[in-house]
């Protein structure tokens, strides 16, 4: 089998081509960057859940430790900030609560939504007008 010059200078050419475009996509920041972001956006949502909610020690499913069998999750910018959504339960015996997080570019509450039928989540949620319960 003979093989045209052609053919040798579109497999070179083809071969650089795929070589540059792989170079530049590992080294490109941006994707780094944004997960950067997107993870910080994931623990400040954490951290202002439990301690608007005055939750203590709780169980997080969201974005950095998902579970499919409870829900899906996602970490989503929007606007100059992020959304957050995710869910908790104080125990093993306790039922999952859905949550979602509004939050600045500097990761300041916005708003918080929360499914949760605990009393002293509720009264939380009545004192702050950034926080919303729903049943």
């Amino acid at each position: 089998m003979r093989t045209s010059p052609g053919s040798i200078v579109f497999g070179i050419a083809a071969g650089l081509v795929v070589a540059v475009l792989a170079y530049r996509w590992v080294t490109a920041p941006d994707g780094r960057d944004e997960r950067r972001l997107e993870e910080a956006a994931v623990v400040a949502a954490r951290e202002l859940v439990a301690g608007r909610l005055a939750l203590g020690d709780v169980e997080f499913v969201d974005p950095l430790a998902p579970r499919r069998q409870v829900g899906k999750t996602y970490v989503y910018p929007s606007g100059q900030g992020f959304e957050v959504s995710g869910y908790y339960r104080r125990d093993a015996g306790d039922d999952w609560h859905a949550w979602l997080v509004q939050l600045d570019a500097d990761r300041r509450l916005l708003r918080l939504r929360v499914r949760d039928d605990h009393p002293g989540v509720a009264e939380l949620g009545a004192d702050d007008p950034a926080v919303e319960i729903l049943r």
